[in-house]
């Protein structure tokens, strides 16, 4: 297993331009409080650049990207209070919100929006369009299924940044592995995110290679989880979770009563591992960020257009385990298997 090195593949810019610097066309009026500059000689000391960060939903997994982004962003030499203004918002979950926020930044005209999970990216690539604003997204599972991406990783638009397309095969060799005797895994998702619906097509193809077999339940709101792990919970062994958004929101309710019918859920990620999951074979969202802060830093230093990078993302995995769920739940894990996390906690919730 491995131990948690994240490595990053960099899907290669468009073949016509690579990554050096922009041409001519970079820029239509020579200026830009908004098209980032004529070119790379544009980052000086007295310029201030505005991002407008939104996301979508107030949850452990996209705060850490938010972090990340402005980790990487500061490492390339973009600091926020010193050349560097943000303007946070936070869609609270709601599409609507996600499309009001994002046109308020372009009201705004801010030199790049940051867009963190898959109905703030839409809405931002949206509100945009007839603009020079660039957005980069990040935590967006499919670009290409969300339509931000063409099927060779080229964008659309204006916009690129990284996705957080879920480990599947990985994910389920540890359930089998933590669980031999299983035989059915269930899925809880958001009928509205196209990303959860990516993910559970990688599901469907692969569950039948490890022996098991998928029930999933859709819901439309935070509301609906108390009722729909009512249902679910009587068909299946385990549940995995995915990184949607919604049910992440819900993780304390799904967690409770799945702990209450003695069934395992499996998180994507490690805040849902710290937050009462069993285990997961997942991203690190901080990293993630990190990375969409390197590419952000790329286009505002005039390097390359956003409409000439490929999305990127994250390959490798690690192990994540919580041992007092385990206990909790009577579940013992072999311990040299145990030995492979990157990390290990021991608490149930925060």
């Amino acid at each position: 297993m491995k131990k948690g090195i994240l490595s990053t593949i960099l899907i290669l810019a468009l073949a016509v331009t690579g990554c050096g610097a922009s041409n001519s066309s970079t820029s239509q009026s020579g200026s830009s409080s908004n098209g980032i500059s004529s070119s790379a000689s544009s980052q000086t000391e007295d310029k201030v650049y505005k991002i407008g960060i939104s996301q979508f939903a107030e949850h452990g997994s996209l705060d850490n990207c938010r972090e990340g982004f402005l980790k990487g962003l500061a490492e390339e030499g973009f600091i926020e209070g010193e050349n560097l203004e943000i303007i946070y918002e936070n869609a609270q979950a709601d599409t609507g919100t996600a499309g009001q926020i994002a046109n308020n930044f372009v009201s705004e005209n801010v030199d790049m929006i940051c867009a963190i999970a898959t109905p703030s990216a839409a809405s931002a690539y949206n509100a945009t369009m007839k603009t020079e604003i660039p957005v980069i997204y990040t935590a967006i599972t499919d670009p290409v299924m969300a339509g931000l991406a063409n099927e060779d990783g080229t964008p659309v638009g204006n916009i690129t940044g990284t996705s957080d397309k879920l480990p599947v095969e990985a994910q389920l060799e540890m359930i089998r592995k933590i669980l031999p005797d299983a035989k059915t895994i269930g899925i809880l998702y958001t009928t509205s995110e196209v990303n959860s619906e990516s993910a559970i097509k990688d599901y469907e193809a692969l569950v039948g290679k490890y022996g098991f077999s998928l029930e999933t339940v859709g819901i439309s709101t935070i509301a609906d989880v108390p009722l729909a792990m009512d249902n679910i919970l009587t068909k299946v062994d385990c549940i995995t979770n995915l990184t949607d958004n919604t049910v992440v929101q819900g993780l304390a309710t799904e967690v409770s009563k799945a702990t209450e019918a003695n069934i395992p859920v499996f998180g994507s990620e490690i805040e849902q591992v710290k937050n009462g999951c069993l285990a997961a074979e997942g991203l690190e969202f901080v990293s993630l960020g990190e990375q969409t802060g390197r590419m952000a830093a790329k286009v505002l230093r005039g390097e390359s257009k956003a409409s000439e990078m490929k999305y990127e993302l994250i390959t490798e995995c690690g192990l994540y385990l919580n041992t007092a769920v385990a206990e909790k739940l009577n579940i013992t894990v072999d311990a040299d298997y145990a030995a492979t996390a990157v990390e290990t906690f021991n608490t149930i919730g925060e």
